[in-house]
Parts: C-alpha cells; sequence; structure tokens
C-alpha cells in the first residue's frame, strides 16, 4: 500500500504598504498551491501539482547526494555522474535526453552542488510518459549499461566544463583556495563540486557502479510531476516505471557540520587572466534552515545593496576604491559562510580595500541601519515569490528542493515567514556572532606581476595549473562500446518507448495594440493567472546612434539615468522603487535602449509614474557620471581578460568592417570613455529620447485600458521628435575568409567562431535559415554538439545560431575547446558543417518540423516568455501571428529548400574564423591546416603585423 495524504498549500506572504517606511502593514495577500504528496513502498516520495494553464508538463527528479558525499580522492564524482546519467541506460538508447527531448519540442538539463543533483524536463504534455519512462530507466536500469568506453569518453567532457568555467576564467580558482582554507581536510565541503582533473581521470568503472548503489536508490530521491495532465493517469504511470525499483544504498540524512576558524587566514594568487585586484572575505556561518539563516541573509543586503548600505557608501562612493560590492550569505546542508567581495579598480591596493570594509563595519555597529531599508527587503518578497513560481518547472523546483531538505514540500510558507519575521535587533545579532571581529579567510586575486596590491601578510595559495602539452590529439576510448550485458529484470517490457498522446491543441493569447497621441506604441497580452506585470519600454537607436569615433555614450546613458532624477536623489529613487517591491532597470543594446519592470499589478500605476520620471527627468549627477565612467573603464579592462569578449570584438571587426559602429564595442574602449562628457550623454538623451521611436510592450494582470491610463502622463509630457538613424555600409560576405587568431598566453581552452554576415530578423530567409540550422547547431542534438564533444571530447558544447538585428545579422558557429585540440577543433567544425549540408535529407528536415512545431507548446508560458514574443514583433516589424505563420512555411519546405539556404549562408569558404587562444603552441599547428590563410591579430582585432600567412 501506498502513504497518501493530499496537502493544500496556503501562502500567507506579508506586504509592506507603500506608507511611512517605519511603519508596518498587516496587509495579506493569500495564495493557494495545491499538490498531493506520497510515498511509494520502495521510499520514492511523490509531489503532484495540476496545472492547466499550458499544455506543457515539467518533471524534476531531486536527488538527494552532490559533492558533500564523495570521498577524497575522487572529487567530482557527483558532477561526473550526473554527467553519465544523460548517456544511456539499459532501454534508453545512447544520447536519447541530448537528441529526442529537443526533438519533442522540450528542453532538459540536470545541476549537481554541494548537497545535491537535480535532473528535469518541460515537454508538451503528450510527451510525459514518454520522459517518465526515461527518468525511471535511467534511475532503475542504468548500472549494467555503464562500459569502461562510456566512462572514458565522459571524463574529457568534463574536464573541458573545468577549463571552460574555472582554468580559463579570471579569478576562477578563488573558490578552491576558499575551501581549503575554510573547511578542514575531511569536511565534505572541503572540496569544489567541480572536482579535480587527476580525480576525475583516476575514476573507474567500479567507483561508478558504487556511487549509484550508494546514492541512486528511489529511497534517496524526491519526483515532481507539475502541469497539465490527468492525476489519476500520472499515477499510474509512476507506478508502472518507477514503482518496481528496489531501494538500495544511503538515504541517512547527514547532521550539519559548522565550521569554526582559529584565526584569520589570508592568501593570494597570481591570476594569468586577471585584469583587476579582487578581495573576498569569507566568514563561517550556520548550516540553511538554521534560525539566524534568515537574519544573515538579511545582513547581506543591508551592508552592501542600496545606496544607504555601509560597505556600497564606503568602497563605491567614498573612497571609489571599486565600482560595486557585494555581500550574501550562503546557507547549504551542512555549513554555511557569508561573503563579501570586492573586484578593485586597476591598481588599488587591496590593503586600502580591506581598511576600507572595516571601516564600513565600524560605521556599521556605531550607526546600525534604517527600518526603511529592511522593509524593502520584506516589500519584495511577494514579488519574487511569484516570480519563481511563474513557470510549472520553477514550482517543481521549489517543491522538490523543499521536500528533498526540509521533509515538507510546503514548507515555503515558513521560509518567506522567516524572512518576514527578521528585525533589526536580529540583523545586529547575527552580525555581533558571526561577523564582528570574527576571523575570516581573506583572498586576494592579483594580476600578474602586481603582488604589491595584496594584503599584508598574505601567504602564497596552493593552486593546482594544468599543463597544456602543445599539439597533443585528444583520443576517446574504442573498447567494449557495444559490450553485451544482463539486463535487470522488469515485470513489464521496457524496451519499447511509450507512444506519444494526442498533440496538444495550442492556443496563442490574443495580442491586443494601440498607439498614444505623442506616437508611443502598445502591445500586449493580458494575462490573470498571477497578480503580476512585466513590461519593457524600447527606444530605438541604442548603440546604433552612437558616434563611431566616440563609442559608450549610448551605454552610459542608461546607468545614469537608474541614479537618481531631477526631484528624487538616487537614494529617493532607490525607496520609492523598493517600497513597492517592483524591479525597474534599463540597459542598452545594439539597437535599442531599454527601460523593463516587473511589478505587482496593484502596484502598475506606482511603478509606471517612477518610470515616467525616469524617462522625462534625468537627474545627471555629476559625482554619478564621474563614479559610472570610471566603472564603465573599469568594466572594458575586465572585459579583455575574457577569451569570449576578446573573440566577440574580433569577430565584430571583421564581420562588420571597421569603419561600421557595430564594429565598436558597445561599452566603447578605454580611450572612448576617457573622453565623454555628461554634456555628451545630455546631447544623446535631448537627441534621440523621442516617443516616435518608443514601444511598450507588456504582459501580465492589467487590462488594455489601465495601460493606457498608466501611461497618460507620459502621453501629455513626452513631444515627439524626428530622430535620425545613420546609413552605414555593410561589409560584403568575404568570398575566401581567413583565420584570424588572437593570442591569449597559457589559454586552457581556445575560443572559436565561424561566422559570416547573413540576413536581418525580417529577412524571407531568417526563418528558414533557422530551421536549416536545428540539426546542425541549434540545440545538443545537433552534429556540431554530437561530434565535438560526444564524439571526440574536445569541448563542453559546441553550437551555431543566426543573430537577430534589424540590420544584417551573422550566422555563426562556436565552442571553447581544449587547447591542445585546437587545429583538430577547426578542422572538425570546416568537416562538420560540409558534411551537414551534403547529407541533409527528409528525415532531418522532418525531425527539424516536428521538432520547431511542438515548441511551440512552451512559447507563451510565462509572461517573460510572451513578453519576448511581443518584443520580436515590435522590435522587428513582424506581423502578431509571425509564429503560425511560420509553421505554414515550415510544412511546405523541402530538402532542395535547406540546401539552397545552407549554399548561400553556410559556406565555409565565406566564413571567417576567429580564434583565441595560445600562440605559442597552437598557431603553427593551425596554418599547418592549409585551410585559409592566417593573420594574427591583438585583442582589438588589428592585425599584430601586415604580414598574412599564406597557406
Amino acid at each position: 500500500m501506498r502513504k497518501l495524504s493530499t496537502w493544500s498549500l496556503m501562502l500567507f506572504i506579508g506586504i509592506m504598504a507603500a506608507c511611512q517606511p517605519s511603519e508596518k502593514s498587516d496587509e495579506k495577500a493569500e495564495l493557494s498551491i495545491d499538490y498531493e504528496k506520497y510515498v511509494l513502498p520502495n521510499g520514492l516520495e511523490v509531489v503532484l501539482h495540476e496545472d492547466k494553464s499550458d499544455p506543457i508538463a515539467a518533471v524534476a527528479i531531486q536527488m538527494h547526494v552532490g559533492s558533500s558525499r564523495e570521498k577524497p580522492g575522487r572529487t567530482g564524482f557527483a558532477h561526473f555522474f550526473e554527467h553519465m546519467l544523460f548517456q544511456k541506460s539499459e532501454n534508453v538508447e545512447e544520447g536519447a535526453f541530448f537528441k529526442n527531448i529537443n526533438d519533442l519540442g522540450g528542453t532538459f538539463n540536470g545541476g549537481t552542488w554541494t548537497d545535491g543533483t537535480v535532473y528535469y524536463e518541460v515537454v508538451p504534455k503528450d510527451a510525459l510518459e514518454r520522459i517518465l519512462w526515461m527518468e525511471a530507466d535511467r534511475m532503475g536500469f542504468f548500472i549494467n549499461a555503464v562500459t569502461k568506453k562510456d566512462l572514458e569518453d565522459e571524463k574529457p567532457v568534463v574536464q573541458n566544463e573545468k577549463r571552460q568555467r574555472v582554468d580559463n576564467q579570471p579569478y576562477g580558482h578563488r573558490s578552491y583556495v576558499i575551501k581549503k582554507a575554510l573547511y578542514p581536510e575531511g569536511h565534505p565541503y572541503n572540496w569544489e563540486v567541480i572536482g579535480e582533473l587527476e580525480d576525475l581521470q583516476a575514476a573507474t568503472l567500479d567507483d561508478v557502479k558504487e556511487f549509484y548503489n550508494n546514492w541512486y536508490g528511489p529511497n534517496n530521491a524526491t519526483i515532481v510531476v507539475a502541469g497539465d495532465y490527468d492525476k489519476e493517469q500520472v499515477k499510474a504511470w509512476i507506478e508502472k516505471y518507477f514503482g518496481e525499483i528496489e531501494s538500495r544504498g544511503n538515504d541517512e540524512v547527514m547532521s550539519p557540520k559548522p565550521v569554526t576558524l582559529s584565526e584569520t587566514k589570508k592568501l593570494y594568487h597570481e591570476d594569468d587572466y586577471a585584469k583587476v585586484p579582487d578581495l573576498r572575505l569569507v566568514f563561517p556561518t550556520v548550516e540553511q534552515y538554521h534560525p539566524d539563516s534568515w537574519a544573515l541573509s538579511a545582513l547581506g543586503e543591508i551592508l552592501s545593496q542600496g545606496k544607504r548600505a555601509v560597505l556600497y557608501k564606503k568602497l563605491v562612493e567614498e573612497t571609489e576604491y571599486a565600482p560595486s560590492v557585494f555581500a550574501y550569505n550562503n546557507s547549504s546542508e551542512l555549513a554555511g559562510e557569508f561573503n563579501i567581495g570586492i573586484r578593485a579598480k586597476d591598481g588599488v591596493d587591496l590593503d586600502s580595500v580591506y581598511a576600507a570594509v572595516q571601516q564600513a563595519f565600524d560605521e556599521f555597529e556605531q550607526n546600525g541601519f534604517s527600518e526603511k531599508d529592511l522593509q524593502r527587503i520584506k516589500a519584495k518578497q511577494e514579488t519574487n515569490f511569484y516570480n519563481g513560481i511563474s513557470s510549472i518547472l520553477g514550482k517543481a523546483f521549489q517543491l522538490s528542493n523543499y521536500n528533498e531538505f526540509k521533509g515538507d514540500p510546503g514548507y515555503i510558507t515558513e521560509d518567506i515567514n522567516n524572512i518576514l519575521a527578521v528585525e533589526k535587533e536580529d540583523v545586529m545579532r547575527v552580525y555581533n556572532t558571526y561577523i564582528k571581529d570574527k576571523p575570516a579567510v581573506i583572498t586576494s586575486f592579483v594580476p600578474k606581476e602586481q603582488l604589491d596590491l595584496i594584503v599584508d601578510g598574505s601567504e602564497k595559495a596552493t593552486v593546482k595549473i594544468e599543463e597544456v602539452k602543445p599539439m597533443e590529439e585528444a583520443t576517446m576510448a574504442d573498447a567494449d562500446k557495444d559490450a553485451e550485458y544482463e539486463k535487470t529484470p522488469s515485470k513489464i517490457d521496457r524496451s519499447q518507448e511509450p507512444a506519444l498522446g494526442e498533440m496538444p491543441l495550442i492556443t496563442p493569447p490574443s495580442i491586443y495594440e494601440a498607439k498614444l497621441a505623442n506616437g508611443m506604441e502598445i502591445l500586449g497580452i493580458q494575462n490573470n493567472e498571477l497578480p503580476l506585470v512585466n513590461f519593457s519600454i524600447r527606444l530605438k537607436g541604442g548603440g546604433l546612434l552612437d558616434n563611431p569615433n566616440k563609442p559608450g555614450v549610448a551605454n552610459l546613458i542608461t546607468d545614469i539615468m537608474q541614479e537618481g532624477t531631477k526631484n528624487k536623489t538616487p537614494e529617493e529613487l532607490e525607496d520609492a522603487i523598493g517600497q513597492i517591491g517592483a524591479n525597474i532597470g534599463m540597459y542598452t543594446g545594439n539597437e535599442e535602449i531599454v527601460i523593463y519592470g516587473n511589478c505587482l499589478a496593484r502596484y502598475f500605476d506606482e511603478t509606471v509614474s517612477i518610470i515616467e520620471e525616469m524617462i522625462l527627468e534625468p537627474r545627471w549627477d555629476m559625482e554619478e557620471f564621474d563614479r559610472l565612467q570610471k566603472a564603465q573603464i573599469n568594466n572594458i579592462k575586465q572585459r579583455n581578460a575574457n577569451p569570449n569578449a576578446i573573440a566577440s570584438t574580433v569577430a565584430n571587426k571583421i564581420t562588420y568592417g571597421e569603419d561600421h559602429i557595430f564594429a565598436k564595442p558597445l561599452s566603447g574602449t578605454i580611450e572612448s570613455v576617457e573622453s565623454i562628457t555628461i554634456d555628451d550623454l545630455k546631447a544623446y538623451y535631448e537627441k534621440n529620447f523621442s516617443p516616435s521611436v518608443a514601444a511598450m510592450q507588456i504582459a501580465g494582470s492589467v487590462t488594455q485600458e489601465q495601460v493606457k491610463k498608466a501611461l497618460s502622463g507620459l502621453n501629455e509630457k513626452w513631444t515627439a521628435k524626428e530622430v535620425t538613424f545613420p546609413d552605414y555600409e555593410m561589409k560584403g560576405v568575404d568570398e575566401e575568409g581567413k583565420i584570424y587568431f588572437a593570442n591569449f598566453q597559457n589559454a586552457k581552452q581556445s575560443v572559436i567562431r565561424m561566422q559570416r554576415l547573413a540576413v536581418e530578423r525580417s529577412h524571407p530567409d531568417y526563418y528558414p535559415l533557422s530551421v536549416a540550422n536545428y540539426g546542425l547547431g541549434g540545440n545538443s542534438g545537433g552534429k556540431l554538439f554530437q561530434v565535438l564533444r560526444e564524439e571526440k571530447g574536445y569541448t563542453y558544447g559546441a553550437y551555431s545560431n543566426i543573430g537577430s538585428s534589424t540590420q544584417k545579422a551573422p550566422f555563426a558557429a562556436y565552442s571553447s575547446v581544449k587547447t591542445n585540440t585546437t587545429p583538430q577543433s577547426v578542422a572538425t567544425f570546416k568537416e562538420v558543417i560540409e558534411d551537414y549540408k551534403q547529407n541533409y535529407d527528409e528525415a532531418e528536415l522532418e525531425k527539424a518540423r516536428t521538432a520547431l512545431i511542438r515548441k511551440e507548446a512552451r512559447e507563451y508560458e510565462t509572461l517573460g516568455q510572451k513578453l519576448n514574443v511581443l518584443q520580436q514583433i515590435s522590435s522587428y516589424g513582424l506581423p502578431k501571428d509571425f509564429i503560425k505563420q511560420n509553421q505554414e512555411e515550415l510544412k511546405a519546405y523541402t530538402v532542395e529548400d535547406m540546401k539552397n539556404i545552407m549554399d548561400q549562408y553556410m559556406n565555409v569558404d565565406q566564413m571567417n574564423y576567429i580564434i583565441v587562444g595560445d600562440a605559442e603552441t597552437q598557431l603553427e599547428g593551425v596554418k599547418a591546416l592549409n585551410i585559409k590563410p592566417v593573420v594574427k591579430v591583438d585583442e582589438d582585432g588589428n592585425p599584430v603585423d601586415n604580414k598574412i600567412e599564406s597557406m
């Protein structure tokens, strides 16, 4: 018999009224999420949540195992095992998760952290049974199918992930240094989740079997199914596929293991890739759900977030040592840590930064903080909660996480109430308990040959740097791929995947449109599922309207316009937004300036009123301008430490030609930003901010009439003007492209991009080109991913896409590959693209056709997705029913149509190759390919010399 209980989760969230900051409101907002929880005899905990709003379903399986359950010498194994589970099982073919779920119109992934691993999928509802079959097969019928080749094939993939995310990134080794110093040898948090390369390399098949049998039993897991389905049918499927899996292994919950430090530990590291110094302070705190954990979370925001925060005022405004600062508490299952991070400006001594932190602490102890700041944190809780459950996957994550780590899927009620219950006295108490005069781990990561910037008394940290051997050929294992094995007995025939159900009927939401008298356009979707509103106001222009001799002005404008208004100081503007729990921001794109927002529907009018003030009455604060200008220069210096950013800069210059504005970095160059004055910003604003080039896109729980009424102030006060757009000459296609190689000394990976100009988003060829690209690099089932990652092990991922722009945008194929496979990877890219075009057939087209049509079931689920549809219509002049029109065209496409599109836009002979990597070890190998002429360039795309290496 199954143990069955039904619950209704009633969430009572305290809402702070927009009144006097020190007053507290008794107003409550009530939200009910129904779920049912039961437990199978084998220990699998099942949580079901029905949501009929969209014809899709989500599955989340939370395993209670992460890196903290690993053994010394086998670090990284939980994450490695997550990778292994995506390969195959006894009845699910190799690569099915990577290939088949995309083809079903779904999405999927997994994630591992210190204490858990989660696997998830979202698919059209007719594919739900198939997903449950796949998930059950890897939970109960996996281990016999694993071979030594499977193990060896996956090792380089995970190692490449580490190189991409850790070894080839500035400050990438900081987490390793902190964990080794904070947690003693033998503590489960003493190592990183990604592990160490030598441990991964040493893993054996016996290790895989032991880990699976110990930790991957159904008795150590929670499965959540959320979405549109018949509950009784889903129960029957869960019983059918999961019910006979035997419980096994270890499902005991580990007890908390908080740590203490007897003294402060100061460590430094000369970082090959860092351009500016970085200081981190880490204090040991408490485990998750400890009574002090909520006050510690509030403390992090109080100290660093907001104009009155003492760390912000001291480090960003007063001393100007850094462009930003952050502080947060991270409480995990066994222990917690309070982090303070400052990435200082170029050349700033970290002793001075550390002294400023201590001064900020002194002021905090003397002056405390205002009730207003605490209420601002609380006021965001309702908005954040609704945002967190705006998708069925978000609901599935929350239900599974709370169930597995707290034993109650509905614990979110108490979680939020615990945040709302935090008082000023609690915040000061945890500060005094865990931070004031307490030992910490302090790390100084500085650029090469800048040891004079480290904190005094620091010791050199031990960091393991991988040695890259030049021109080493990466090989994958070739033994026992199809080795025979004995299948696990089952009561049912699991060899046949379940058939799909009836394709769900998809009803696109109704889109309304209007135009204000001043010319501003409105596109909207009313949706009342949640009391939320998402919106954006997009002004055509952005970086396109920058002076090509002074790029960076448009980017600075959206920074300074968030720093107060004519009648509100930066602090007062922040308070106005915080009191209503809204999120408001601005950013600059190549072709647009965007003001965006997210708020509770009942505060929509107030939110629009704030945005109206921001647009019409900029403050133009000179002190803020000086600070933001210096911050932008600092960001540019850091950009040059990122190989992907360098590749993008070089690619844009090569693709568009150096005279085109898109060849200039949107944030500008150090020289151009240094030359910008506040008058340049005012001139751009006066010339280019106009309702005649503005459009609002809005989705949420407000009517069209409410929207127009809220915008009445902008309609009356914002006067239209003519905005002139430059006509840049677009560079033609290079009939014989070149290879451009930018040196990134000692790189552990090389960034590779192959690209050429294709079409603008509104061009008739855009959609067929997207269809043609689906099987090449549009997803993890594409040929590039399958060959470069799965077959050869050169990379963590490889993809291709078409940019979206009103101008011609590039078609690009790209990846980050292990350094010593750079020449081989370049050759493989070329070969895969050519073979794909040559071998494209009806089966490939039908796969793309089916996937893209089925994907529509997920296009309109969240307010963010609805807003994205509206933004495409608005920004690119697409018809309101463009998705439907695309699908009608898709049904008529032929193989010949696809091959013609590929001939026109995917011709590798017309592509330029951009490589950012270690020239000393890889440049000669690339030249030896004799594919194209090779040009060595600097990080800005300028030839290092005028010599072009012949083929």
